[in-house]
């Protein structure tokens, strides 16, 4: 052989794009995947396995195991009322109402 070196280089300023291009597409399939599968990219109110409580007479809220009663000082959401996801619509109405020690829906007071 006459010493030819053989090694490719690809000229400077050049490699960017091609990693732009896979960053991209694998961003594309991601985001495919989550519309074909129903996945939320909304965070969860409360994990698996747990229901959302809210404070009696406060804007608090904590997650409890499914099967286990609120603490003391919370209780359950209304039926029909629950937030599901952080900033759905529910969540975002329990920040100036909530449960009296009545059970009865009140705006909180500003402030509180």
């Amino acid at each position: 052989m006459s010493g030819i070196n053989r090694v490719h280089r690809v000229p400077s300023g050049r490699t960017g794009g091609v990693a732009r291009s896979v960053r991209g597409a694998v961003l594309a399939c991601v985001a495919t995947a989550a519309v074909l599968t129903g996945c939320s990219m909304e965070e969860a109110s409360c994990g698996g396995g747990e229901y959302p409580v809210m404070t009696i007479g406060g804007t608090g809220s904590a997650c409890v195991p499914n099967g286990e009663e609120p603490p003391k000082g919370y209780t359950r959401y209304p039926e029909g009322k629950v937030p599901e996801h952080v900033g759905d619509e529910w969540d975002t109405y329990w920040q100036t109402h909530t449960v009296d020690e009545n059970g009865k829906v009140v705006e909180v007071p500003e402030g509180g």
